[in-house]
């Protein structure tokens, strides 16, 4: 399966919008209730190619690149959850999007919560899958930062293709447009600036205002999933399941034979955990 020759034959619309004063990449297909997906650290739109087809046979999909990511505008400055979550909200708005299902990968998965934290009003339910390291470990926060960090500014086939596989249980999954498509993101002159900029959440300090806490997680009130694999490389099940008991009346599954991407790996698998569990929701 390729990225864009899959979805050649889909009705579907790549256009860019103004959220809050940022230009963003902005990928639309199908009809129904609207489904967000936001990728994870270092990620954009493709991330969720494979998913795409299936998805918009039920929900109206609108995948983005979030600010600093992708083809998306990159101001300079550190991008902590807050300003992720502001411009989701700015793409709600510039979509005249009153409400929506929101299911975050990773990075995604984080901003997702927070937004649903602050901002319910415009959350209808949510899927997190594998919300990245979850326990704030320090070597895994220390591996993803230099490997982004080296995918970008020493951008080559090798370091981008290694990125790509720390996402994956099988790596034989990291095919060569996937390489190519993310080579040309991060060639780009202004993510040179913009990779640390995304990386600042990797420390501490500035992570600790943000992290996974009762204080905010009991703020969401909407039904959410949260979407664990068998081989997360940021955190296993148990140490996921915390999660569960933050969030209320939250409830857990465990996506086997897959690492961080899930959505990417166990395509059918996913698609349809996530589609029982939104559609579930609609006709309570």
């Amino acid at each position: 399966m390729t990225i864009w020759t899959d979805l050649a034959d889909l009705e579907l619309k790549l256009h860019y919008v103004n959220a809050g004063g940022i230009k963003t990449r902005v990928l639309e297909a199908g009809s129904g209730e609207p489904l967000i997906l936001l990728h994870g650290t270092g990620g954009h739109i493709e991330a969720y190619a494979r998913n795409i087809r299936g998805l918009s046979e039920k929900f109206r999909v609108i995948c983005i690149d979030m600010v600093g990511h992708g083809y998306t505008e990159k101001p300079n400055r550190p991008y902590g959850i807050d300003y992720y979550s502001d411009h989701l909200l700015g793409v709600m708005q510039a979509l005249d999007l009153s409400q929506a299902f929101i299911s975050g990968e990773s990075l995604g998965g984080w901003v997702a919560a927070w937004f649903a934290a602050h901002h319910p009003e415009y959350v209808k339910a949510l899927v997190l899958n594998t919300p990245g390291n979850v326990n704030n470990k320090p070597e895994v926060m220390q591996k993803l930062k230099d490997s982004t960090i080296k995918a970008v500014i020493e951008a080559n086939y090798e370091n981008v293709k290694t990125r790509l596989e720390w996402l994956m249980y099988d790596k034989s999954q990291v095919t060569e447009e996937l390489i190519e498509a993310r080579y040309k993101i991060y060639t780009q002159p202004e993510y040179q600036q913009s990779v640390y900029n995304i990386v600042c959440l990797q420390d501490i300090e500035v992570r600790k205002q943000y992290s996974w806490d009762p204080s905010w997680c009991e703020k969401i009130n909407v039904p959410t999933l949260l979407a664990w694999t068998s081989h997360d490389p940021t955190s296993t099940v148990e140490e996921g399941k915390p999660l569960q008991e933050m969030i209320p009346n939250s409830e857990f599954t465990v996506i086997q034979d897959a690492g961080h991407w899930p959505q990417w790996e166990k395509v059918e698998e996913f698609n349809s955990v996530l589609t029982d569990f939104l559609l579930a929701q609609v006709t309570k």
